[in-house]
């Protein structure tokens, strides 16, 4: 057990890769269909992600990590991603949840010690360190920004060369809900 529960988010407006603090994943899927009503599912995913239960207890994360817009994104697709990044930003100050966002090259050299890794390079590393396969690259990038939370708070689940760890320093991190100092 790692003693910190860190969330991994990969947010889109059609599909959206959560990794869970124990590890497991899922994609949040949405069609064009509902418009903006995609927002309140995408939220209330993170919601129940965050352990927002029907009781009303929220047990909570101690750090989300989600991955920044892509450089270069253009059009409807930049207006929906920060759409999306506000509503669950929203929500993660209603829980009082601290996060980080990573920028996607950092990530990407983070996971593979290359700027310009693709989704297969992405798959390949998180098999070569882990041993395992996600449905998509959705889950595959939001598992990658689970491990760089968790390493970062000196709780990692695997070794990285020191340079791959060293990109950390490149994101902007808040002080945890269970401060490691």
């Amino acid at each position: 057990m790692t003693g910190f529960r860190v969330l991994g988010l990969d947010l889109s407006m059609t599909a959206s890769g959560i990794c869970l603090p124990d590890g497991t994943t899922k994609t949040i899927k949405t069609v064009q269909k509902d418009g903006d009503r995609r927002l309140q599912h995408i939220v209330d995913q993170v919601g129940l992600a965050l352990g927002d239960e029907a009781d009303g207890t929220r047990d909570g994360c101690d750090l989300v990590v989600m991955e920044e817009a892509p450089p270069g994104l253009k059009g409807p697709a930049i207006k929906a991603i920060h759409m999306v990044h506000g509503a669950v930003r929203l929500r993660l100050i209603d829980f009082g949840t601290p996060y980080a966002v990573i920028n996607p090259t950092v990530l990407k050299a983070y996971a593979t010690g290359s700027t310009s890794a693709d989704k297969t390079a992405m798959a390949m590393a998180a098999y070569k360190r882990t041993g395992r396969e996600f449905a998509d690259s959705d889950q595959c990038d939001a598992a990658w920004l689970r491990w760089a939370g968790l390493d970062w708070l000196g709780r990692p689940e695997f070794s990285l060369p020191a340079a791959q760890r060293d990109r950390l320093t490149r994101a902007t991190w808040p002080v945890p809900k269970g401060n490691p100092s």
